[in-house]
């Protein structure tokens, strides 16, 4: 099935005989990329839902006042990354009275949760040594790792330097592989 572009949805969006197809159209058009950003971020299936919706609300509420500076797509990652930095330090107010290896260790406690975990599947190690990244790393890290996202595009969906995520990138990345390579001593 191909897409509507982007221009024709918008259009569609601003006629109200059109708009609830149109706002459908751009759900199903980005809603899979949309998940698969918070989840890496927010970790927990329910958390990422529960953030979606609350994005998807959000664009339902202020795509009449779209400008159009930026892609469709880049204002969608924008809110959803903005939702779900919200909903983590909403989660890390919740827990302020537990001690820093408490809270340091919630996220990863929720990936072992997961039915799915196996720790020695590569794969779950990795997202063991994402989750031990701050908060602004490890989101820099999956948009680049995970989605391949040009540092051009990620600095607009951020709004800060594409130098600044270069290093953040980096120190992620090396953090990541200090972090393997320990585990892999472990075993």
């Amino acid at each position: 099935m191909v897409q509507p572009d982007d221009q024709v949805l918008l259009e569609q969006f601003r006629v109200p005989e059109t708009r609830e197809r149109a706002y459908t159209a751009i759900i199903r058009k980005y809603q899979e990329r949309i998940y698969w950003h918070i989840r890496r971020m927010v970790v927990d299936h329910e958390d990422a839902n529960d953030v979606m919706q609350n994005v998807f609300i959000k664009v339902w509420n202020s795509l009449d006042n779209f400008k159009e500076k930026s892609q469709l797509f880049t204002w969608l990652y924008r809110i959803a990354t903005n939702e779900s930095i919200s909903f983590l330090e909403q989660q890390k107010r919740k827990r302020a009275n537990y001690s820093m290896d408490e809270v340091e260790n919630h996220l990863e406690n929720r990936l072992r949760a997961d039915k799915n975990f196996n720790a020695d599947k590569l794969e779950w190690k990795l997202q063991l040594a994402i989750q031990q990244l701050p908060e602004k790393q490890r989101l820099v890290f999956n948009l680049r790792y995970f989605d391949e996202m040009p540092y051009e595009e990620m600095s607009r969906i951020l709004e800060t330097s594409e130098g600044g995520l270069k290093a953040s990138y980096h120190h992620a990345a090396k953090k990541i592989e200090d972090y393997l390579l320990k585990q892999s001593e472990n075993f």
